[in-house]
């Protein structure tokens, strides 16, 4: 899976600062509503109700928020790195500071455990988490996400 067709660069955020996992589902809507096109009222809505039935912290300081979003065709994505860790109410209890949202149109609803998968293999090549925490500007951190990848 090309992970690079769905997260692109200039949806990669670093330094974003909230205090909450609500806060933060608030911003990324903010940014996918100007990425894509779509109205931000309808993310956060979709990314809300998808959080209220069970966090999407994933472990590991890692959080993928996603939703199916009315009005999108292709699946897309962002890449946030939060300023300070903050609770998602991870499995693992581990405050996230590294999130992946992921927003997929119904007619690519059945695609989201695929994206997932490929960015578990992502995050699982040695270094990559670590290097994406050091990593000083946006640039370094899509590419230090992106290294080594099988595209």
């Amino acid at each position: 899976m090309d992970l690079s067709m769905i997260i692109r660069p200039e949806h990669t955020f670093i330094g974003v600062s909230v205090a909450t996992k609500w806060k933060a589902l608030a911003n990324i809507a903010e940014k996918a509503a100007i990425a894509f096109h779509v109205e931000e009222r309808k993310i956060l809505q979709a990314l809300e109700s998808r959080e209220s039935l069970g966090s999407t912290g994933i472990g590991n300081g890692v959080a993928v928020p996603h939703a199916v979003v009315e009005g999108l065709t292709h699946p897309r994505g962002l890449l946030v790195r939060f300023a300070r860790p903050l609770d998602f109410e991870a499995v693992d209890d581990v405050p996230t500071d590294i999130a992946f949202a992921l927003l997929f149109g119904e007619a690519n609803r059945g695609e989201y455990l695929n994206v997932l998968a490929a960015i578990a293999r992502q995050l699982q090549a040695p270094g990559v988490l670590a290097a994406m925490r050091k990593a000083r500007t946006v640039e370094e951190l899509y590419s230090d996400f992106l290294a080594d990848s099988r595209l």
